[in-house]
């Protein structure tokens, strides 16, 4: 069964109309959208603030109503703030929980891909005095929650700086690098949790809960930075599929005192701890997960009693996703829960209630999953979200009403709605795109009116508006195993029904991710435009293994990554080159890490299929990649040896027939380049025609400088050239 909807023509006449060209989406920028800068909402719960760049370049967060969008106030500027006589200049900021101090960071340094360390320095809004936090770049500088005192970590240690005493105190003392870490996580942890900071303040700042990592018998990686006579080698803990993992405890440490205390979370087992988060001002939570990652604990520690009652248990004869809990005061008669989470324990994501029994009700109760969930509202009374409920190409906001387990929707226009939320606030922020038109965001109420525009990203609609692009569609088809499949598809602007035309798809496909959605998708959307310009149709398809249609089209995949989801995209191909206006003959992917993957097989297992495939830092045996990620869905190599080798496009180079560009950056810290390397020598043995790109020094964004414009003149001149 087909089921089109088309969204948009943004084709007016031709004549007046200029063409995209590969430099001005990936060099000049000119069509990057408009963002609200250091936004956040305010504890009187009828403003916020942001940070403004004055007209003599210094920066300044500016208070403002709500409700009528009134300047009330600077909350500070930077022209008044100096450092070596020079205003500072900031990149952070982060405001105190009483708003009467402000931790500022400049000079961001990467340690990990998502982490780093920064210059810090707090700033006192009353008595307008600057101090800085350490004498060195500290990562993750957190204020405590009574203002007094700054924790952060420095040389794998967690230290605070006590401000009334201006001095600095230290927490532990054996960190060392590449096998202690304090306070922070892990490669694996950092990457595969979303995580970095590895210490909270309890709620009145009494108590820092923390991690310690023991990595000293994870397996080290390295590779080497180019640029100078001998290469500077880079070495870190990385643990690949199977292999050891770090030894992970949880301590708390009272202020004051000189020894932490540690909580018995069995660290001895193999096992996770991906979540610390206090309950209240004595109590802390510790999330445990089995290695098999099918198991899930939470468990009450405090400082006066480390031994932990479990309050929660959840068992999937799959995966668990590690999912944020909220927390209520338990203490509180009118609260009819102590936590609320999400979970897939029904076959679907959704919000559930932890009982004061410490039974799990299930709140929304749908046959749709629950995207994000955001807060609490109301005095306890509403949860917000975000959810796919209609249809999983789109994002609409939501509230449920707790007590009635009603559920309603609060966004209108259709398309996708990423929102920040403030539970002391009576207002979330909300950023709404669709897949032709780049982000409005706005202020809205907690019925889902919009109070106020922040940002209409009106230039660059009218700069759109000018260009010639292609139509943009939404459909889905049925596979010859009756499964239906969903997908976006851009026509050439001068498409012709009577035509044959060459199709580009771009993939990625892991466990739980959508490439079919309806919204923004920057600068790769103009890139999909550009090659429409060229004369290609461009489609993406959700595969099995996509999130937003529930637990079972997800977890299908399980213990065999790239099966099902390379048999969808070759019924892709089979489908749409079946259509009158598509050359079967010529159908092409691209792709990128698990996309990379996915190409990779796609050219390989179903060479039948497509004639041309390219593949930017793909994974090319999950027996390379790390073990946190691969044995939640692929068990261990060990237990499933079959699934890691029958899947791996290394394994089918033989099948090859078509045109294969291989791409990769040779400081990829994620997905090694390794992988590229091994490829290109197998299909070396076996004498496997291939081109192939490598950028060194860059990781797996593959950026920086003019990186990107080079990257996607060499992937278009290929595709154009041999598809």
């Amino acid at each position: 069964m087909l089921r089109i909807i088309s969204l948009s023509v943004l084709c007016i006449a031709m004549s007046l109309q200029a063409q995209l060209s590969l430099e001005n989406i990936w060099n000049t920028r000119e069509y990057s959208p408009k963002y609200v800068s250091g936004f956040h909402f305010l504890n009187d719960g009828v403003s916020y603030c942001k940070l403004v760049v004055n007209d003599d370049n210094s920066q300044s967060c500016e208070k403002y109503d709500a409700k009528t969008g009134n300047k009330l106030s600077t909350i500070f500027s930077t022209a008044t703030i100096l450092v070596d006589d020079k205003p500072i200049r900031l990149q952070s900021y982060e405001l105190s929980e009483d708003e009467n101090k402000v931790l500022l960071s400049n000079g961001f340094e990467s340690v990990y891909r998502h982490s780093g360390k920064s210059n810090v320095w707090l700033y006192d809004l009353k008595t307008k005095t600057l101090n800085r936090i350490s004498d060195k770049k500290v990562m993750y500088a957190t204020l405590s929650p009574d203002g007094k005192k700054v924790a952060y970590v420095s040389d794998n240690n967690l230290f605070y700086f006590d401000l009334e005493k201006a001095k600095d105190v230290q927490v532990t003392f054996d960190g060392k690098k590449n096998e202690i870490i304090n306070g922070a996580v892990d490669w694996v942890y950092e990457e595969e949790f979303s995580m970095s900071k590895g210490f909270q303040w309890s709620p009145d700042g009494s108590f820092i809960a923390y991690y310690r990592f023991d990595e000293s018998k994870v397996k080290e990686f390295g590779m080497d930075l180019f640029g100078s006579l001998y290469p500077e080698r880079e070495v870190w803990k990385y643990p690949k599929a199977g292999e050891d993992n770090s030894r992970v405890d949880v301590y708390i440490h009272k202020i004051g005192k000189k020894k932490s205390v540690l909580c018995e979370t069995g660290s001895e087992n193999d096992q996770y701890l991906p979540r610390i988060k206090w309950m209240s001002a004595n109590y802390v939570s510790v999330q445990r997960l089995n290695r098999l990652q099918n198991k899930m604990e939470l468990i009450k520690y405090s400082y006066y009693y480390p031994k932990g009652d479990v309050l929660y248990t959840e068992t999937n004869e799959k995966y668990i996703e590690v999912v944020d809990w909220i927390f209520t005061d338990a203490s509180d008669p009118k609260q009819l829960y102590q936590a609320y989470f999400t979970s897939e324990q029904d076959g679907y994501n959704q919000i559930y209630g932890l009982g004061k029994d410490g039974k799990a009700v299930n709140l929304s109760n749908g046959k749709w999953d629950v995207d994000q969930l955001l807060g609490v509202s109301e005095m306890g009374a509403k949860l917000l979200f975000t959810s796919g409920m209609n249809a999983p190409t789109k994002r609409h906001v939501y509230g449920l009403d707790i007590a009635g387990k009603a559920v309603y929707q609060l966004s209108r226009k259709e398309g996708w709605h990423t929102v920040v939320f403030s539970d002391n606030s009576g207002y979330y922020m909300d950023y709404f795109s669709t897949i032709t038109t780049p982000a409005v965001i706005t202020l809205n109420d907690l019925t889902g009116e919009v109070v106020r525009v922040l940002e209409d990203n009106k230039e660059l609609k009218e700069k759109l508006s000018k260009e010639k692009l292609g139509e943009v569609s939404f459909g889905s088809f049925k596979t010859t195993e009756n499964v239906e499949l969903d997908y976006w598809k851009i026509l050439p602007p001068d498409f012709d029904l009577n035509k044959k035309y060459p199709v580009l798809f771009f993939v990625y496909g892991g466990p739980g991710y959508q490439t079919v959605k309806n919204q923004w998708l920057g600068s790769n959307y103009l890139w999909y435009q550009y090659m429409a310009q060229k004369g290609y149709i461009v489609i993406s398809v959700d595969n099995r293994g996509s999130g937003g249609r529930g637990e079972a089209f997800k977890k299908v995949t399980y213990l065999n990554l790239g099966k099902y989801e390379t048999k969808d995209y070759i019924e892709a191909a089979k489908y749409f080159g079946a259509q009158t206006y598509i050359d079967k003959a010529r159908i092409g992917i691209f792709g990128w890490s698990y996309g990379g993957f996915m190409a990779s097989n796609c050219i390989s297992i179903g060479a039948d299929y497509f004639k041309t495939a390219v593949a930017v830092a793909p994974v090319t045996n999950w027996r390379y990649y790390d073990n946190i990620y691969t044995e939640r869905y692929m068990r261990t190599p060990q237990e499933n040896a079959s699934g890691y080798d029958d899947n791996s496009p290394i394994n089918h180079i033989d099948k090859i027939k078509g045109n294969y560009l291989i791409v990769h950056g040779t400081a990829d810290d994620n997905v090694h380049f390794q992988n590229s390397a091994e490829m290109v020598m197998a299909m070396n043995a076996k004498n496997i025609p291939y081109d192939a790109a490598y950028y060194p020094n860059t990781n797996h964004g593959i950026h920086g400088g003019k990186i990107r414009w080079h990257l996607f003149t060499k992937i278009s001149k290929f595709i154009t050239d041999n598809l």
